[in-house]
């Protein structure tokens, strides 16, 4: 499993990109929303963006890493 401050940034990723709508048509951010999925699914050892999303923050929180992270910290 990934280091919970890794878990962090890609949900705080994921959600940024996520936030763009499901149905975005910018191929660009379709890509590395899939991509930050697959990701996270990887280092949480699931299939499914849910579950891992589910698995990172019960990481986080059990790891006392603080929940939110700002845009500009998660790119760095």
């Amino acid at each position: 499993m990934a280091h919970p401050s890794m878990l962090r940034k890609l949900v705080a990723r994921y959600e940024e990109l996520a936030a763009h709508g499901a149905e975005s048509v910018d191929p660009k951010i379709v890509r590395q929303r899939e991509d930050t999925a697959y990701t996270l699914c990887v280092s949480t050892g699931t299939r499914d963006i849910r579950d891992a999303l589910r698995v990172a923050r019960h990481a986080i929180a059990a790891a006392g890493e603080p929940a939110a992270v700002s845009a500009a910290s998660a790119s760095a």
